[in-house]
C-alpha cells in the first residue's frame, strides 16, 4: 500500500512527535507528584535520559510509546504497511538499544520501570499508577536497605581499623618494654 502523503506531508506530520513532555509521561508524573513522589525530568547524565528520576528511591521510569518501541501484544504496535522494512529495523534498534539502557542503569544500581503508553489510558490508569507507586516505594525500601548494610560494613570496619591499630601500638610498647627501648 502506497502511502497517502506527500514526502513533505508526511515530513511534516513526523515532525511533530515528541520525544519528551509526551501526554502519557506528563499525565504519570502529574499524578506521582500528586501522591507525594518528588523527582527529576530527563537526566541527561543517567545512560538513556531517563523520563523520570526518582534519587530518593533510586529508581528511573520510562514511559515508551507502544509504536516507538515495540509493545508487543498491543493493538498500538503495529509495523506500517508502506516501508516495512525501515519501520521493522528501526523499532528492533529501538529495543536493542532499550535493553542496553536498562543494563547500564542497573548496573549503576538504579531500578528501572517500564511504563507502556497504553498502560497509561483512562480505563488502566489508575491500576498503573498504583503499580509503579508500589515498585518505586519497594525499590526504595531496597536501595535504603542495601545503603544501611554498606553503613554498617563501613562502620565495622572502622572498628575494626582502630582495634588493630591499638593492638599494633600495645605490641610496639610491650616490645619496647622487653629490649628495654626509649
Amino acid at each position: 500500500m502506497a502511502d497517502k502523503l506527500t514526502k513533505e506531508e508526511r515530513s511534516e506530520l513526523m515532525s511533530h512527535i515528541r520525544s519528551k513532555d509526551t501526554k502519557p509521561e506528563v499525565a504519570l508524573r502529574h499524578a506521582l507528584w500528586q501522591r507525594g513522589f518528588r523527582y527529576r525530568v530527563n537526566v541527561k547524565v543517567l545512560p538513556g535520559t531517563p523520563d523520570i528520576v526518582l534519587p530518593k528511591h533510586r529508581t528511573v521510569v520510562f514511559v515508551h510509546g507502544c509504536f516507538w518501541h515495540g509493545h508487543k501484544g498491543c493493538k498500538i504496535s503495529h509495523i506500517p504497511q508502506t516501508n516495512s522494512e525501515f519501520w521493522q529495523a528501526k523499532i528492533s534498534r529501538n529495543q536493542e538499544r532499550d535493553q542496553e539502557v536498562w543494563r547500564q542503569l542497573e548496573a549503576k544500581g538504579w531500578a528501572v520501570i517500564v511504563v507502556w503508553e497504553c498502560e497509561l489510558s483512562k480505563s488502566q490508569f489508575d491500576g498503573t499508577i498504583e503499580k509503579v507507586c508500589s515498585d518505586i516505594l519497594s525499590n526504595g525500601d531496597l536501595y535504603k536497605a542495601t545503603k544501611a548494610e554498606i553503613k554498617s560494613s563501613r562502620d565495622r570496619w572502622r572498628t575494626d581499623n582502630k582495634l588493630r591499630k591499638e593492638r599494633i601500638l600495645h605490641l610496639k610498647e610491650e616490645i619496647d618494654k622487653l629490649y628495654h627501648v626509649k
